[in-house]
């Protein structure tokens, strides 16, 4: 699990509620989907991104999925996230200076 798959995982809204919610505790697939108007399927493909980039674990309870929040990674993301702006910070964006140039006459 990289920074990329964990801001992935972040960026989508529908993500982001759910883990909002499993904040509160850890919940079931169903107590979940209870919040949303969104297919099952729809609401598996999401878990599994959040799954992939290691914000949340499942453990199969009887006939049911329960979902924790994995508080660890959001504290490794943090910390990635607090180094990037470090290193912008101090001018280290890791471009050479032609590379810099272009860009900003690329962006105006």
């Amino acid at each position: 699990m990289g920074i990329n798959e964990t801001l992935r995982a972040l960026a989508d809204p529908t993500r982001r509620r759910i883990l909002d919610l499993l904040r509160a505790g850890d919940m079931t697939a169903g107590e979940i989907a209870e919040n949303f108007e969104l297919a099952k399927s729809t609401l598996s493909g999401h878990f599994n991104v959040l799954k992939s980039a290691g914000l949340i674990v499942s453990e199969r309870s009887r006939n049911k999925v329960v979902y924790s929040i994995n508080m660890s990674a959001f504290d490794d993301a943090a910390a990635a996230v607090m180094a990037m702006f470090k290193q912008t910070a101090r001018g280290d964006t890791g471009h050479s200076s032609g590379e810099h140039e272009s860009m900003e006459a690329r962006d105006g």
